[in-house]
C-alpha cells in the first residue's frame, strides 16, 4: 500500500485516496470542516455577545440622552417660571406706577422674553428708570 487509501463512494465504486480527495473538493482533512463548524458556532456566540454589548451601549447612550433632555426641559421650565409674565406683572403692581401709559407699555414690553428677563433681573430701584427709558424711546419713535 502506498499510503493512498481507498474510499467507497455512495454508488459503491471505489476511488483511490487522491481521487477521493478531488471528490471532496481537495480537502484531505475533511474532519476539519466539521470541527470548523464547531469553531463557527463559537464565533457566532462571540459575535452575539459582541452585538449584545454594542446594543447595551446604544441603550445606555439613549438613556443618557433622555435624562439630559429631561434635565434641560426642567431647567427651561424653571427659567420660564422665573421670568413669567405673571411674575413681571406682580412686580409691576408692587411698584405702584401712577402713569397708566407707562404701565400698559410695560405690559406690552413683557411679551418679549428678553425684556422680562431684564426686568426681573434688575434691582428694584433700577426697574422704573429702565422702563421709563424704553418708554421714551418708544414714544419718540411713535410720534
Amino acid at each position: 500500500m502506498s499510503g493512498n487509501r481507498t474510499f467507497v463512494d455512495e454508488d459503491g465504486s471505489s476511488a483511490s485516496g487522491d481521487e477521493a480527495n478531488l471528490l471532496d473538493g481537495g480537502n484531505k482533512n475533511n474532519f476539519m470542516s466539521t470541527n470548523s463548524g464547531r469553531h463557527n458556532n463559537n464565533n457566532n456566540n462571540s459575535n452575539k455577545r459582541s452585538r449584545k454589548a454594542t446594543g447595551d451601549a446604544i441603550v445606555d447612550a439613549m438613556l443618557e440622552i433622555a435624562a439630559a433632555s429631561k434635565m434641560r426641559a426642567a431647567a427651561i421650565t424653571r427659567n420660564e417660571e422665573r421670568f413669567a409674565i405673571s411674575k413681571c406683572i406682580r412686580i409691576l403692581d408692587d411698584m405702584q406706577i401712577a402713569d397708566q401709559s407707562l404701565y400698559f407699555y410695560a405690559l406690552d414690553l413683557f411679551e418679549n422674553p428678553t425684556a422680562r428677563e431684564i426686568f426681573v433681573s434688575l434691582k428694584a430701584e433700577r426697574r422704573l428708570a429702565w422702563m421709563q427709558g424704553k418708554f421714551r424711546v418708544f414714544s419718540s419713535s411713535a410720534a
